[in-house]
């Protein structure tokens, strides 16, 4: 795709869609990432002393954050969650315009979904432009060290098989850009936190058995060559043998990136103009001031 016809086209959002559709009847047996994130949001809300009446759900698996809610004290403040859009636009976030009014929503979820955008800062800038002044975005996404160990091994494993190797796992955002993410999509005091999850399997099939059932594995954009059992064989063996612990199971690194951004409002809290301090910087930290030469 050209540059002036828009983003590149990162992943395939008809087989994400496809993967998340099939993965439906399994996700229960997997939702505990989705699960933790849909805690974490909630807990965020319950801090907050206002409350939301029009919101909009726009994650790919809308159930975990409804399910959070419902035994959280923040369901009161809450109005009812409805989810927005269909399956393929929550697949590929920011792919098609929201079936959400301008200015229409207190309070929007994105749970798990946005690192699968084709254009994240389009995405966020939809959602933003679809709050009411100060309205509240709580989103989520899987960080940059998420699936490090696998991607690894496969890498390796392709190379020794094929003597060639082609990305396996998409690339995800690095967390720390979480905040200047939002900032650039318009958002008002953005925050990021990156809540890092090891958890341990038996072996790299059952890994993969979850990924399956999150809608979670690999749907890359472009032709590529399937991977062969030789290839995913010798990636097992590689994993066994670099990270196993004494109980022979393998951990699988997540990052979740938790994200808050309020719409922009003049009621907001505004930083302090550039020069106005009345206090030098020593004086605030509480040492003493010292001159280049000391």
């Amino acid at each position: 795709m050209s540059p002036s016809s828009g983003p590149p086209v990162i992943f395939d959002t008809a087989r994400r869609t496809a993967r998340l559709v099939r993965s439906d009847a399994r996700f229960a047996s997997a939702d505990f990432l989705h699960a933790r994130a849909a805690r974490n949001a909630v807990d965020s809300l319950d801090t907050l002393l206002r409350e939301w009446p029009e919101v909009a759900d726009l994650s790919a698996h809308p159930g975990p954050f409804a399910a959070a809610l419902a035994e959280s004290e923040a369901r009161r403040k809450v109005g009812p969650v409805k989810t927005a859009g269909d399956r393929a636009s929550r697949a590929g976030p920011g792919g098609e315009p929201l079936d959400l009014p301008d200015q229409s929503q207190d309070l929007i979820v994105s749970l798990m979904s946005l690192h699968w955008a084709n254009d994240l800062p389009g995405a966020l800038s939809q959602i933003r432009r679809a709050l009411k002044p100060d309205g509240l975005f709580v989103g989520t996404l899987l960080g940059a060290g998420t699936l490090k160990e696998l991607r690894g091994v496969l890498t390796e494993a392709e190379l020794e098989v094929r003597g060639g190797a082609q990305a396996r796992v998409s690339p995800f955002a690095d967390g720390y850009d979480g905040a200047a993410l939002l900032q650039r999509a318009g958002f008002a005091l953005p925050v990021s936190d990156v809540d890092r999850v090891t958890v341990r399997y038996p072996d790299l099939l059952a890994l993969v058995r979850d990924l399956r059932a999150m809608g979670e594995t690999n749907v890359l954009a472009g032709g590529g060559r399937p991977l062969t059992r030789a290839i995913v064989a010798r990636a097992a063996q590689l994993y066994a043998g670099r990270y196993a612990g004494p109980d022979g199971r393998i951990p699988a690194t997540f990052e979740i990136v938790h994200l808050a951004g309020w719409a922009p409002h003049e009621s907001q809290q505004k930083p302090a103009a550039r020069g106005s301090a009345n206090m030098r910087l020593a004086d605030a930290l509480g040492v003493k001031e010292q001159s280049g030469e000391d």
